[in-house]
């Protein structure tokens, strides 16, 4: 490891929904972050989400970033495997799903990974930015120019996504690399959160205290401004070995 991580996790059920379908993990020795968000209004999403994170935890320490990446990616598309199974053989074909967003650090290398509407952002410099983009209805609606990001989350089909671990045997996860820089903060989180603070309070959020303290304002926040879903933060800070 190049550098130190200063990290803290928190998950929350929200003030609707009685079961938390979010699970997260966090794997500061090898470097590796995820949270994964079953699908809501699918049958046991908290099942899925805590088969990714199972899966993730069989990751080993890597020695390349391209090995760490390959260990990653294999785990996840056997837990696609499974879930699927898990369908077919207990729920009458009924899906069962998870989102997830992954970050990998090593060296001064970062590889992120995500399937779903589960983001990853990073604070740099008192900028934040969103890394990759969302595999939702709404994110496609906008590519396409036929929406604008501000109307958003209003939008009826702002839950509708279009990728998930569990949802299709053909599974593609979206992989990026970027360097690391000392002073970077990460957050992953599930949609939980974004339905409900704007990009501009994330980016203010994330200069305020320790990964604890900020994983502290955000869960409040969220939960001040009603949380009608589930809602799970990981903020990774990059420290100076």
């Amino acid at each position: 490891m190049l550098f130190d991580f200063e990290t803290h996790a928190l998950s929350h059920p929200g003030k609707v929904r009685k079961v938390n379908e979010d699970a997260c993990i966090s794997r500061d020795n090898i470097g590796l972050w995820a949270v994964a968000d079953g699908m809501g209004g699918h049958s046991a999403g908290d099942v899925a989400s805590h088969n990714v994170v199972t899966a993730l935890n069989q990751v080993s320490p890597a020695t390349s970033l391209r090995d760490f990446v390959d260990d990653v990616e294999t785990q996840l598309l056997k837990s696609n495997a499974e879930l699927i199974n898990i369908s077919v053989d207990e729920l009458n074909h009924r899906t069962i799903g998870s989102t997830v967003s992954t970050l990998l650090i090593y060296e001064n290398f970062c590889a992120f990974m995500w399937v779903g509407d589960s983001r990853i952002y990073r604070a740099r410099d008192g900028k934040l930015k969103q890394l990759g983009r969302d595999h939702s209805q709404v994110e496609e609606l906008i590519q396409q120019g036929l929406l604008e990001r501000d109307q958003a989350e209003s939008h009826p089909d702002a839950n509708i996504i279009t990728r998930a671990i569990g949802a299709d045997e053909n599974l593609y996860i979206d992989i990026n690399v970027d360097n690391v820089m000392t002073g970077d903060v990460f957050l992953l989180c599930s949609d939980g959160l974004s339905k409900h603070l704007r990009f501009d309070e994330i980016e203010h959020l994330l200069s305020q205290g320790s990964a604890m303290e900020i994983c502290t304002q955000l869960i409040n926040l969220t939960l001040d401004r009603g949380a009608t879903d589930n809602v799970t933060v990981s903020v990774v800070k990059v420290l100076n070995k």
